[in-house]
Order: structure tokens, then sequence, then C-alpha cells
């Protein structure tokens, strides 16, 4: 199986380029499932239902969020109805909506998609990530009812991350990870089989402070002092993220291709 994951949409411009750009970057890819992070998709903080909706129609499978699952309040209903879209599956006892699902994939396939929170340098303390995903795991073995499974880890901490591909290792096909919004050069496969990526950088304006138009981050950077919200950029998105094939016996990866699709980004390969 091919599996697209794509880092955080940022703002419109972010938008844009999903609703634009994604149903020709499937096709040219012959991918089967896309995975797309999208808690920075409205105004670079959260998502809303309507924003949520046109990703879905353009093409993503599964929408994954973040720490910021519900700072646009209709998300808090919204989740309850749409089960393509997963909040960190650590956020809350009480938060509406999972963190874990499986989906049907083409050809009667299935695949587990999952989010967990890290708890490093993130500004409230969430509940362990290690034994959350443990869970999960254990609940949906690769090789059993599952064709393949991905999970999305989204933290600061590179440790953190690099810590949880091992501890998924021969356990996963693929954890990705996301939050920081500058993609990695790590994407390899561990010894035991699952692929693994570090950061799958974001779905934005790459000139710019990761993804918000540079005046007021410079301005608090240099002065110490704000003057206005944080906005997103505007110009011409990058869509960044990772290939992932899988093998539909074993469920562990046989490749990951980092992704990165038009705007500054650098192209790989």
């Amino acid at each position: 199986m091919r599996l697209l994951y794509l880092g955080d949409v940022v703002g419109r411009a972010g938008r844009a380029a999903i609703t634009g750009r994604l149903s020709d970057l499937r096709a040219r890819l012959k991918v089967d499932f896309v995975i797309l992070n999208a808690e920075n998709a409205t105004s670079g903080i959260g998502v809303s239902v309507d924003h949520a909706k046109a990703l879905l129609e353009a093409g993503a499978d599964v929408l994954t969020l973040g720490d910021h699952a519900f700072d646009q309040r209709d998300m808090l209903a919204g989740i309850e109805r749409e089960p393509r879209i997963l909040r960190p599956m650590n956020f809350s006892k009480a938060a509406p909506g999972v963190g874990a699902r499986v989906y049907d994939a083409p050809g009667g396939r299935k695949v587990l998609v999952a989010q967990v929170l890290g708890q490093v340098f993130m500004k409230r303390p969430f509940d362990d990530p290690f034994s959350a995903v443990e869970t999960v795991l254990k609940q949906h073995p690769l090789g059993g009812l599952v064709q393949a499974s991905l999970l999305d880890i989204h933290c600061e901490a590179t440790s953190e991350k690099m810590a949880m591909g091992h501890f998924c290792d021969g356990r996963a096909s693929a954890v990705i990870g996301s939050h920081t919004h500058v993609p990695t050069a790590d994407a390899m496969l561990l010894p035991k089989g699952t692929a693994y990526l570090t950061d799958a950088g974001m779905c934005g304006d790459y000139n710019s402070v990761i993804g918000m138009d540079k005046d007021e981050p410079l301005r608090r950077f240099v002065t110490g002092m704000g003057r206005g919200r944080f906005q997103p950029a505007m110009g011409e998105a990058s869509l960044c993220g990772a290939l992932v094939e899988t093998d539909d016996r074993t469920g562990l990866a046989k490749s990951i291709t980092p992704v990165r699709d038009g705007g500054q980004v650098p192209q790989t390969g």
C-alpha cells in the first residue's frame, strides 16, 4: 500500500495548495491513502468544520489535529460528526472524538491511523504518549486485521519523536512527526521495518517564520515586544510530507520517500 502523509496545513495558503494540488499529487504518486495534519489550517490555529470539510473533499482520507485541536470552537461538535478527523489520543479523557481509528483502503484493505501528543517542551502536560500508543498497537497488530498503520507524533522534541519511532519499530508501518513545521532530512527504515521521519514539515508558505508572516515574529525576537497577532504568510505554499510504501502481508514498510512539492522548499531526489 502507498500511504501519503502531509504535514501541518498552515492558513489559507496551505489550504489553497491542498485544494488545488492534492488530487494531482495523489494521482502522480499513485497513492492509496492520504493522511493530512490540519491543526493550523484556519488562521494558523486549529481548523474549522468548513475548512476540514474542504480538505477532505480535496482528497484527504483522514485529518489529524494536535495541541490546537479545539481552538476553533465548532470542532468540539464537528469531530463527533466526522469520523475522518482524529484528535491526539492523549489530549484529555474528557475531549470529544478519538485519537485512533481503522479506515477502509482500496482493495478491501484496512489502515490504522493514530495520533499522539508529546510531553517535552509542550505548553501543558498531556498524558503519557507511550502507554497510549502501546494500548493501540496491541489492539491492532500488523499482519492481523490491519494491513498498515501510521502514527502521527505531534511534539516539539526531536528526541521524543525518535524515541517513539524506536518504541514502535516492527509494530507500526510508519511513525512520522509533526508540529515544528520544518521538514527534517532523516527519512529512514528502522531496523525492524518501521518507516520513520522526525518531522514532515508543513503545507504552507516557507517564505515565513514557520508559516507565519515574518514581521510580527521578527519584531518579537528583536524587541521582546509584540504589536499584534501572528498571521499566516500568504505566498505560494509547499506541500511537504512523506510517501510510505508498505508490504500488505506483513504491514511493514518497504520504503519512505520525502515529498516536497512547489513553493520555497528545495526539491529532493
